[in-house]
């Protein structure tokens, strides 16, 4: 007679269910933090947008009012579009003389401060000589001098040099307030470049001139870009070295220009026009980061991603 040996006791479906319950909660604990977490940040993200974009917006919408509606119902929209204001601005109010003058120093300033940056920094960055660390130092001691403490000095400078109230003076002094900044970030970036490409162009004969000029500036791109980007910036919107270095009325920019017309009528103020003016400083800016925005952030998590 066969006798057949019991079999080991199952274990009740309750306890597998118990023990993948257990194992489920931290995982969803988790998830709903990160939830939390990304709606938090998307919230604080939209509260920005707002902040910066509802300023924008009120200072375009204003440009097309008159000066009653202004004061009278500034948070409204416009009952007709005043295209005088623009107008008035543009000719009545020299802003076209401004705009020309600006976009003469920025311009010229700008190329200069990025030449002269990137050479100084790939000198920096690449070659290895006495006194290196010591001249890199300068510049970065140079973005913490305050401005302020230079302006007579810079006064005196350019009055023995016959540059004061002239558009090469103020360019000169643009390049050299600009160019601390510049050789450090793209010192930095020149670093985070192959050098092997640099190598074999010595190789191939090419000098350091050429190899500058010709491989290592381009493949710099994104660092000049971003840098550009950020120096347009602060020469655009600059006013303390203007009003102390260039006092010509003839030869005034857009910072100097936008006072002269909120001032321009005594106490009673041309706000239309001033917000027009206003609204003409802020295009090229605007434009410059719509266009641009891409390259300057490849510029700025280049050294990053390496």
């Amino acid at each position: 007679m066969k006798t057949t040996d019991t079999p080991p006791p199952v274990e009740p479906v309750e306890d597998r269910t118990q023990v993948v319950k257990e194992k489920v909660p931290p995982e969803k604990a988790k998830s709903s933090e990160g939830g939390i977490l990304n709606a938090f940040s998307h919230g604080i993200l939209i509260i920005w947008a707002i902040m910066v974009v509802l300023p924008l917006l009120w200072a375009v919408m204003t440009s097309f009012k008159d000066d009653d509606s202004i004061f009278s119902s500034p948070w409204s929209l416009p009952d007709k579009l005043h295209f005088d204001n623009w107008s008035r601005a543009w000719s009545q109010a020299h802003m076209s003389d401004y705009f020309g003058n600006t976009l003469i120093v920025v311009g010229f300033s700008l190329v200069g401060t990025l030449v002269l940056g990137s050479m100084a920094a790939y000198v920096l960055a690449r070659f290895e000589f006495p006194g290196n660390r010591f001249i890199y130092f300068l510049f970065v001691g140079g973005m913490s001098f305050p401005i302020m403490l230079a302006l007579v000095p810079l006064f005196y400078v350019l009055n023995n040099m016959s540059l004061l109230n002239t558009l090469p003076g103020l360019i000169l002094v643009y390049i050299a307030y600009s160019l601390p900044f510049t050789v450090f970030f793209l010192t930095s970036f020149f670093r985070t470049l192959p050098t092997s490409i640099a190598e074999a162009a010595f190789v191939d004969g090419a000098s350091h001139t050429r190899t500058f000029f010709q491989i290592m500036l381009p493949m710099a791109k994104p660092g000049l870009v971003s840098v550009g980007i950020f120096n347009f910036l602060g020469q655009w919107n600059q006013y303390m070295l203007p009003t102390v270095l260039n006092t010509d009325p003839d030869k005034k920019v857009l910072s100097q220009g936008l006072v002269e017309l909120a001032t321009s009528q005594g106490y009673k103020g041309d706000w239309s026009g001033l917000f027009a003016g206003l609204v003409m400083a802020m295009l090229p800016v605007l434009a410059a980061y719509i266009i641009f925005q891409r390259q300057v952030v490849q510029g700025l998590t280049a050294g990053a991603l390496k």
